[in-house]
C-alpha cells in the first residue's frame, strides 16, 4: 500500500467528502444543461433513461476513478503514473489535468455571465420584452471588458477557497454551499410549482411518453450522465486521493449519484412548471438561462412584480453557487499537480493554475463577440473548447480509465480498494469489474462515435 505524504491532508469527515465530491458533480451541468437536454429529448422518458445511466454506468465509472486516486494518494497525473509505470497508460492522468484546466477556463466565462445576471437582477436591468432580453445578452457578451472581468473575478473567488487547502478551504466551503444550494432550489421549486398552469410542466417531467425514445435520446442521456458526474476530468481521482482508508467507495459513489439525480430533478421542477405556465417551449436549448428564463420570470410573476424580482435574484445566485461548487474541484486538480510535481507550496501551485485559467478565460470571453477570429473552424474559442472537452476529451478520459482499472491495474489492488482491505463485503465486486471492463467502455465508445454521426 502506498504511503501518503506527511504534509497531505485528508478530508475531515465523511459528510465533507460527500458534499465536496457531490459539489464537483452538481454544477451548471445539472441546473442548466440537464433541463434543456430534458426539454429537447421529450421530458420524462429522457429522465428515466438518465437515471438508469447514472445508477448503472455512472457509479461504476466513479468508483474506478476513486480506486486510482485513493490507492495512489497523490495528484491525478502521478496517480496514474504510479500504477502504469512507463507504459502509455500514464498519459491518462495528464489528460485529466489538461482537460480540467481547459474546462475551468471557459466554464468561468459562463459562470461570470451568471454573476452579471445576478447583478442585473438586483439593480433591475432585466425588465423588458424578449427582444430587449436578447439584445441585452448580445450587447453584454460583445463587450470587451465586462464579461472578462466577471470571469476573472470568478476564477479569483475559486482560487481563494482552493488555496486555503482541503479542510479549511474546499471542505468548509462545500459544507456551507451545498445545503444552501439545496435550500435555494427548494424555494424556487415551490415558487415555480405554485404558478397557474404549472401542472403541464409536472406532466412533462413525470409522465413518460415512450414513443419519443430514440437511439439519440438514449445516447444523449448517457452523455449527460457522464458529463454531470464529471467523469473523465480527473476531479474524482483527485478528491479520492484525500479519502481515508475507511471510506466505502461504492457507498460514497452511490450517495453522490443520488444527490446528483436529486439536484437535476429539482432543477427541472424549478424551470419547467414556470416555462409551461407562460407557454414557453421547453426545448429552448443552451440560451435557456440567459434569454428565455428572464422573460419567463417577468411573465410568470407579472401579477406580483416583487416576487418575480426575488425569484430572479435567487435563481442567478443559485447558478453562480452551482458553478462554484464545480470550479473548486476543477481548480484543485491543477493546484495539486503543480504543488506536488514542481515541489512548490500549495499557494504557489494554486497561483499557477489560476494564471493559466485566467488567460484561457479572457481569450474565451473575447472570442464570444468582442474580438472576431479567436477560435477555429468559424467557431469562437469558447465553443471550440466546449466541444473539445465535452465531446472528445471527457469520453476519451473516461474510456481510458475504465480500461485501465478493468484490465491493467492488478486485480488484487482493485479488490483491496473496493473492499477496504476485505473489511467490506465484496458481493458487488465481480459485477463492478464486469461493468468497468465491458459495459462502460462500450457505452462510452457509443457516446463518442455518436458525436461524429457514426450512428
Amino acid at each position: 500500500m502506498i504511503r501518503r505524504r506527511a504534509d497531505r491532508t485528508n478530508f475531515g469527515s465523511r459528510v465533507g467528502i460527500i458534499l465536496a465530491t457531490a459539489g464537483s458533480a452538481v454544477g451548471l451541468g445539472n441546473v442548466w444543461r440537464f433541463p434543456y437536454m430534458t426539454g429537447q429529448d421529450g421530458g420524462a422518458a429522457f429522465i428515466l433513461i438518465y437515471l438508469a445511466c447514472v445508477l448503472f454506468l455512472g457509479i461504476p465509472g466513479m468508483v474506478a476513478e476513486f480506486i486510482v486516486g485513493r490507492h495512489s494518494a497523490t495528484n491525478a497525473a502521478r496517480a496514474y503514473r504510479r500504477l502504469a509505470g512507463k507504459t502509455p497508460w500514464a498519459i491518462t492522468g495528464f489528460l485529466g489535468v489538461i482537460t480540467s484546466t481547459l474546462i475551468l477556463g471557459f466554464y468561468s466565462v459562463i459562470a461570470g455571465w451568471c454573476l452579471q445576471y445576478l447583478y442585473a437582477s438586483i439593480v433591475g436591468q432585466l425588465n423588458g420584452n424578449k427582444d430587449f432580453i436578447m439584445s441585452y445578452f448580445s450587447d453584454f457578451s460583445a463587450n470587451p471588458i465586462k464579461p472578462a472581468l466577471w470571469a476573472l473575478l470568478f476564477v479569483l473567488i475559486t482560487h481563494v477557497i482552493v488555496a486555503r487547502g482541503i479542510r479549511n478551504g474546499i471542505e468548509k466551503a462545500s459544507k456551507l454551499m451545498m445545503p444552501l444550494l439545496f435550500i435555494l432550489l427548494l424555494v424556487l421549486v415551490v415558487a415555480s410549482c405554485s404558478l397557474s398552469g404549472a401542472f403541464k410542466g409536472l406532466q412533462f417531467l413525470f409522465q413518460p411518453d415512450f414513443s419519443k425514445i430514440t437511439s439519440n435520446v438514449f445516447l444523449d442521456a448517457l452523455g449527460q450522465a457522464f458529463f454531470s458526474l464529471s467523469l473523465g476530468t480527473a476531479c474524482l481521482c483527485t478528491y479520492a486521493s484525500y479519502f481515508n482508508r475507511k471510506i466505502d467507495l461504492l457507498g460514497s459513489a452511490t450517495q453522490i449519484a443520488l444527490i446528483d439525480i436529486l439536484i437535476a430533478v429539482l432543477a427541472g421542477l424549478m424551470i419547467f412548471p414556470a416555462a409551461f405556465s407562460v407557454g414557453v417551449n421547453p426545448d429552448s436549448g443552451p440560451s435557456l438561462i440567459f434569454i428565455t428564463l428572464p422573460n419567463v420570470f417577468q411573465q410568470a410573476f407579472s401579477g406580483i412584480p416583487w416576487l418575480g424580482y426575488i425569484v430572479s435574484i435567487l435563481f442567478y445566485f443559485l447558478l453562480a453557487l452551482a458553478a462554484l461548487t464545480s470550479t473548486l474541484s476543477m481548480h484543485e486538480i491543477g493546484t495539486a499537480f503543480f504543488h506536488e510535481e514542481l515541489l512548490l507550496s500549495r499557494k504557489s501551485g494554486a497561483w499557477i493554475e489560476t494564471a493559466f485559467c485566467c488567460v484561457i478565460a479572457v481569450l474565451c470571453s473575447l472570442s464570444v463577440g468582442a474580438v472576431k477570429g479567436i477560435g477555429f473552424f468559424g467557431k469562437s474559442l469558447l465553443d471550440c473548447l466546449d466541444y473539445l472537452t465535452a465531446q472528445i476529451l471527457l469520453p476519451v478520459g473516461s474510456f481510458l480509465t475504465c480500461l485501465f482499472v478493468g484490465w491493467y491495474v492488478p486485480r488484487y489492488i482493485t479488490q483491496r480498494e473496493f473492499t477496504n482491505g476485505g473489511k467490506i463485503r465484496n458481493s458487488f465486486f465481480k459485477v463492478f469489474l464486469f461493468v468497468v471492463r465491458f459495459i462502460c467502455p462500450i457505452a462510452i465508445a457509443a457516446i463518442f462515435l455518436h458525436q461524429f454521426g457514426v450512428f
